[in-house]
């Protein structure tokens, strides 16, 4: 492929493994993606709260995605590739080969996947010790990092899967070592999930007080002791293995990866805004927030000099954009919740039934039946009487409190497809309502940030992104791609391959903005009134605990 003056064109590929699929796309060096391929990858749940995949399903998956990509290109015109994953933890034996995280013994199953959180027990233990370490975590570790995940795995499959493991990947950088063959670890996901510090490195009594000592031998080697910053080159680019698996060209450019949230971060962060008339406009880039919003949601604000954000990982040294602080906040259920919500109505099939009779998705439909039963009002408003507590998974941020459960008031005994469009609106409210109490927390703490910028699958629902604006009472801008997760992966490709003069360069140029979405202000009251529901939800579910524990 080439463009209209027959300038050979350069493409960079990223790839993006999410919990459910793998997804591929080749990227021009102007941000536009011009292929795309998805493969989905198998997830197992042998018991409640535990979660495992395969590496080996999901390096073929990252295979196929890919060869489909390129299909038609001259591979030389290929200058990078980069990964991103989502932060679960790979265990593989001293051979590389997979080793069981379970008591089956199925080796095949060899990863924790982000959400398991098999290791509650283990994660209070370690912030009962309030180590230091944890101020970078928000004050408290989640399940959902990787030093409670390795307690569980010692104490509980010790014989048979801790003594025989030779490394311990998080899958991001699985994926860079199977390119490549070079075990250096990204900063991204050590600093964000393992503890480390891009100034201090490994802390030693932080392993040694949580019964991991284990870990300090022979210089970290098995969770690492090269690190690199995400786009740095790793290693002599891929293997003559991988490039036939890939199919792709030996030796082309690996960049060092990331967690899938903090791609999607650098897929639009740094993206230009001139002439749009935003707030951010002009303003430094720690004026924008980013909200990467899948089957979870992630919310990330930068900073020059580090914020301490109660509830709100971080802050990380050049996690994400180097040189910039990093704060991440996060909801461990959105896009799940709402499919969780939706499905399990009552009047689910005839959903489907009148959804694809109209030949619309499901998420469509609802939108529209909800522009039907409005009559005069805005369609916010239908939820005055009904309201919702999202964190059916526990709380990410800016609680961190993996206890709490979800909550519904104001449920009567229809079970029409009106009810639950009322409820799906509510449920996305929530969510909303959520991202508002992450970010006004980052705000109390120092973070100064006007406009968020929204990607990820929901990203792609006009009333999911509607509600975040009139919650928060900020613009919410969408980018030209909504894949912003791939090509913020690509983005890191471009950066190992020396095209750009930094990953700061690459991403002021490949990242697009498509279009902004404005709050209706005159909505603001009723929103903050939500608003004061949703913190009393949640104080009267802690109040609820306490009266049933006094027993």
């Amino acid at each position: 492929m080439q463009s209209e003056n027959l300038e050979p064109v350069n493409y960079y590929i990223g790839i993006d493994v999410g919990t459910a699929s793998v997804r591929a796309a080749l990227v021009d060096q102007f941000g536009t993606v011009v292929a795309y391929a998805e493969q989905p990858i198998q997830i197992w749940a042998p018991q409640p709260d535990h979660y495992e995949q395969s590496s080996d399903d999901i390096w073929a998956a990252c295979c196929t995605v890919t060869k489909k990509v390129v299909r038609g290109i001259d591979v030389s015109q290929v200058r990078g590739l980069g990964f991103d994953a989502t932060c679960s933890l790979v265990v593989l034996d001293t051979h590389f080969k997979p080793l069981a995280v379970n008591s089956e013994g199925e080796h095949n199953r060899n990863i924790i996947l982000w959400m398991d959180h098999r290791a509650a027990d283990q994660v209070a233990r370690i912030n009962g010790t309030r180590h230091r370490v944890l101020c970078f975590v928000g004050g408290a570790m989640s399940a959902e990092m990787q030093p409670p995940k390795l307690l569980w795995m010692k104490e509980n499959l010790r014989e048979s899967c801790w003594e025989k493991a030779g490394y311990f990947f998080d899958l991001p950088d699985f994926l860079s070592w199977k390119a490549t063959g070079a075990t250096a670890r990204s900063l991204c996901t050590l600093v964000c999930k393992w503890t480390y510090s891009s100034e201090k490195g490994w802390d030693d009594s932080f392993w040694k007080l949580v019964g991991l000592e284990d870990l300090v031998a022979n210089n970290y080697a098995k969770i690492g002791n090269e690190v690199l910053t995400p786009g740095a080159p790793v290693g002599n680019g891929l293997t003559s293995e991988a490039a036939e698996a890939l199919g792709l060209a030996k030796g082309t450019a690996v960049g060092a990866s990331l967690i899938d949230a903090h791609a999607g971060g650098i897929g639009m962060i740094g993206a230009r805004v001139q002439g749009h008339n935003l707030p951010c406009e002009n303003q430094p880039i720690t004026s924008r927030a980013v909200v990467i919003c899948g089957t979870s949601s992630c919310h990330m604000a930068i900073s020059k000099s580090p914020v301490f954000v109660p509830g709100v990982w971080g802050p990380y040294d050049s996690a994400m954009v180097p040189g910039f602080w990093l704060n991440e906040g996060g909801q461990s259920a959105t896009g799940k919740l709402i499919e969780h919500v939706v499905q399990g109505h009552a009047a689910f099939p005839e959903l489907q039934t009148k959804s694809a009779a109209s030949a619309q998705s499901i998420y469509t439909y609802l939108n529209g039946h909800l522009d039907l039963i409005k009559k005069s009002l805005p369609v916010g408003f239908l939820t005055v009487d009904l309201h919702v507590w999202p964190d059916f998974h526990g709380n990410r941020s800016p609680l961190a409190d993996i206890t709490l459960k979800g909550m519904v008031v104001g449920l009567t005994l229809s079970q029409g497809l009106d009810d639950l469009a009322l409820i799906y609106l509510a449920t996305i409210q929530a969510i909303a309502l959520g991202t508002r109490h992450i970010v006004e927390t980052m705000q109390a703490a120092g973070h100064d940030v006007n406009t968020l910028f929204m990607c990820g699958g929901l990203s792609k629902n006009p009333l999911f992104v509607q509600m975040h604006a009139d919650i928060t009472g900020m613009p919410v801008v969408l980018a030209h791609e909504v894949e912003s997760v791939l090509t913020g992966a690509a983005i890191l490709g471009a950066c190992a391959s020396k095209d750009f003069a930094s990953l700061q360069d690459a991403m002021e140029k490949m990242g697009r903005v498509e279009r902004v979405v404005l709050p209706n202000h005159k909505d603001k009251r009723f929103y903050d009134k939500k608003y004061q529901v949703f913190l009393k939800l949640v104080e009267h579910q802690r109040e609820y605990k306490t009266i049933m524990q006094s027993l």
